[in-house]
């Protein structure tokens, strides 16, 4: 397709990948940190099949990195989160959320601990490399923040170990989940590990030149054609199905992470030092008005996930809103992730929701909704 059917400009940034992607059918864009992100490739069931199945490469260079460096880096990474990274060894990659002094949720990126005194934060849809930087102003610490030259490819699914022994050799089956560790391929240096947004099985590529993103592209296009890759996007259907946040869907500034079930990644009995410490403290204390919770929704097979955010009615009230919903072709339903108030979160329980000025029942259910212990993600190879 020609480029000028987009209308794309110069204010957004385009991605390393960008002219592969529309040579390998990128039909629709959407803008994601100040960037464009491929979000069509077709019919996005078939996407779903695909990476189920075989294997997909998405571009998700729009994951920006915020680098933080110098003597006081690690003190300063501590003070951005409330989980606990004195256990985060070099070379190790931790699920975290960002919290600022009310104790709301600004992002939850993966943390890369590349040296002693060297972090990225892999963001989702957020600008915490502003936040970063105004808190390093005031911090009285000796670090740096930066945005390097660092754009992610997802190769997701469970053919991409295959795909990555083709293309790395062997070696590639001892990085665990959750672990990264710097490669070279064909002179494209990349660090490479074992995580994504896609509940599957599979691997990030952190292209560190991004004058090489359409030769790393094509090379694994071209390695993955005989295990069945094709191009593909997020799948909204994947990662709704495995309970995975959108920032600025099912989280904002407005959230507290009690109220995402996600107690796991705050200490508050440790003496870390972290912004939003007392007031999360007193939300524990007090207890949360709300929850995230999963839904049935019981109507006809959505056609796509939702565009706004559907009202939840109980006893002829607003009791909260379906932030993520989705038809799931495995699950053969309509499922949801919504926030409603904590009276109506009990599993089992019956509300409505409104779509398009008519109401139908939901069920609230377990979540995630599918593989709930992530065997699929965090299986051994080696």
């Amino acid at each position: 397709m020609n480029k000028k059917n987009f209308g794309f400009g110069t204010q957004i940034r385009k991605s390393p990948y960008f002219d592969s992607t529309i040579k390998w059918g990128a039909t629709g864009f959407s803008v994601y940190n100040h960037m464009y992100i491929p979000r069509d490739f077709g019919d996005p069931e078939q996407n779903f099949w695909n990476l189920i199945k075989t294997a997909i490469l998405c571009d998700v260079a729009v994951e920006r990195q915020v680098e933080i460096t110098g003597p006081d880096a690690f003190e300063f990474t501590q003070l951005l989160t409330p989980r606990d990274l004195s256990k985060l060894s070099v070379g190790q990659c931790k699920y975290v959320l960002i919290t600022n002094v009310e104790g709301g949720v600004l992002n939850d990126p993966v943390l890369l601990r590349l040296g002693e005194n060297h972090f990225w934060l892999s963001l989702g849809d957020s600008d915490i490399l502003l936040w970063a930087q105004g808190v390093a102003i005031n911090s009285g610490l000796n670090v740096k923040i930066t945005e390097p030259d660092v754009s992610p490819l997802q190769l997701q699914g469970p053919k991409s170990a295959e795909i990555m022994i083709k293309l790395f050799g062997e070696g590639i089956k001892d990085l665990k989940y959750y672990w990264f560790r710097k490669l070279d391929l064909d002179g494209i240096p990349l660090i490479v590990s074992r995580t994504g947004w896609s509940s599957e099985f599979g691997y990030e590529l952190f292209l560190k030149d991004g004058s090489k993103g359409n030769e790393l592209y094509e090379k694994i296009m071209f390695v993955g054609k005989e295990f069945g890759l094709k191009p593909g996007h997020t799948s909204s259907i994947r990662r709704i199905e495995g309970g995975m946040l959108s920032y600025h869907a099912d989280a904002d500034i407005h959230t507290n992470p009690f109220e995402l079930g996600l107690d796991r990644l705050v200490n508050l009995d440790s003496d870390i030092n972290f912004i939003g410490k007392e007031a999360l403290k007193r939300i524990k204390a007090e207890g949360v008005k709300r929850l995230q919770v999963g839904l049935e929704i019981k109507c006809e097979k959505l056609s796509g996930p939702n565009t706004t955010f559907w009202p939840l009615m109980a006893d002829n009230n607003v009791i909260g809103k379906v932030t993520s919903a989705v038809y799931s072709p495995r699950l053969k339903k309509n499922i949801a992730l919504a926030m409603v108030d904590i009276k109506y979160s009990k599993i089992g329980l019956e509300i409505e929701v409104t779509i398009q000025e008519k109401n139908f029942k939901c069920e609230v259910i377990e979540k995630p909704f599918f593989d709930p212990k992530k065997q699929i993600t965090s299986k051994s190879l080696s």
